[in-house]
């Protein structure tokens, strides 16, 4: 079995290198979209690599003044899967529009990034800039010490982002496991934490931890009020509040989020997950009945969770979320009648719960049976729960004692 593992690493980066670094963030999202814009020219959406480099790599060479080939083709492979991705909801009869480059990160590999002990030359627009590592101190137990200067990991890449004016490096590690080799091994890599997403509680996990909407919906409503009261004086003092009365919501909400995104991250270590699994946030509003502020809780909440579980090695994923709150954990029995607002009760085996912690079970669930049956061959465990896991069948196993 292939373990793969996301280890982020601050780079310091001084101010001529972080100019450079920002032209070839810019030319890479520009390629990107220039390959993803030319790929939705035609009758049908062009999702082939190859088709894709022998059409638009000598174009994008030329715009861009010769910029680097090797991530010329790392943005003609984003764009491309890119591509791949929307063609797969059209698919399944879902919405999705033409992908858009605007988060500011670079996709290197071994042609175009040189990993060494201290620090690493990275591919610009001009020539190559070296940035040294920011790391803990030495012998602390942290994944840049497990996987990123292991010996048993192989580094495969990396990605580069650029969030309020700090370079970070997410260095992508794997290494081969023969199955069977520990339990202790298997269960580490085997275990997913499933969580749910809704309006009265924004989080729900597989074991059993709630975190409350209220707080969200109270303070929601408490700035939309003052910028109303704002609204009727129509003088500029009032725009200029109106204006600050915004960076002080969106300031409340994101410490809000920073806080529940570690203790999700902490609720996975403590239960020893490799993995969190969200459900889909593309239809979520559709899913929830959610307004475009809670979507954007949502969104911003998965964004936290993935960049601060990487820190540990924890990998953070999404899945389908359909009928994950109408199917039941227990028996698999999948019914609109089984859930009624917060309660679920199966038709067929007369299981019964919140129906949240019945979804964030579901959603564990269906990531633990796509990983199985996907083409990595992966062979996860279980899905954690607040005492035992479930296996891919839905069957219950008690915690191992270890009296």
């Amino acid at each position: 079995m292939e373990v793969r593992r996301t280890v982020p690493v601050a780079l310091d980066v001084d101010r001529d290198d972080a100019a450079l670094l920002e032209d070839t963030v810019d030319t890479f999202l520009w390629a990107a979209q220039y390959v993803t814009d030319h790929a939705f020219k035609g009758e049908y959406v062009t999702t082939s690599k190859t088709t894709l480099d022998d059409e638009t790599y000598d174009d994008v060479r030329e715009k861009t003044d010769g910029f680097n080939g090797g991530l010329v083709q790392s943005a003609r492979n984003k764009a491309a899967e890119a591509c791949k991705s929307v063609v797969a909801r059209w698919k399944q009869g879902k919405k999705a529009s033409k992908p858009r480059f605007t988060r500011p990160h670079v996709v290197y590999d071994h042609r175009t990034a040189t990993f060494h002990d201290d620090y690493v030359s990275l591919a610009t627009t001009d020539g190559r800039v070296e940035a040294d590592y920011v790391l803990p101190n030495e012998g602390s137990d942290t994944p840049h010490s497990e996987y990123f200067f292991s010996d048993e990991y192989e580094t495969t890449g990396a990605e580069l982002h650029y969030t309020n004016g700090n370079w970070m490096l997410h260095v992508h590690c794997k290494k081969n496991v023969v199955s069977g080799t520990s339990d202790t091994e298997t269960t580490e890599n085997g275990t997913v934490l499933g969580v749910d997403l809704g309006v009265n509680q924004l989080a729900v996990t597989s074991t059993g931890t709630f975190w409350t909407g209220d707080e969200f919906d109270h303070w929601r409503r408490e700035y939309e009020n003052r910028r109303g009261s704002l609204q009727q004086c129509g003088t500029r003092w009032a725009h200029e509040n109106i204006q600050s009365v915004g960076r002080k919501e969106e300031g409340r909400f994101k410490l809000t989020l920073h806080r529940i995104a570690n203790e999700l991250v902490t609720e996975a270590r403590e239960n020893g997950c490799s993995v969190i699994a969200f459900e889909d946030l593309t239809d979520i509003r559709k899913q929830t009945g959610a307004s475009w502020g809670h979507k954007w809780t949502f969104s911003r909440l998965y964004e936290y969770v993935e960049y601060k579980a990487a820190e540990y090695g924890i990998d953070v994923d999404q899945v389908d979320p359909e009928n994950t709150s109408q199917r039941c954990s227990h028996c698999g029995f999948t019914h609109p009648d089984n859930r009624d607002s917060e309660d679920f009760e199966c038709l067929k085996c007369g299981y019964e719960n919140h129906a949240d912690y019945n979804a964030a079970k579901n959603i564990g669930l269906r990531y633990l049976r796509r990983n199985q049956n996907g083409a990595d061959g992966g062979a996860l465990l279980g899905v954690r729960l607040n005492s035992g896991t479930l296996n891919v069948n839905g069957g219950y196993s008690p915690p191992v004692s270890h009296g």
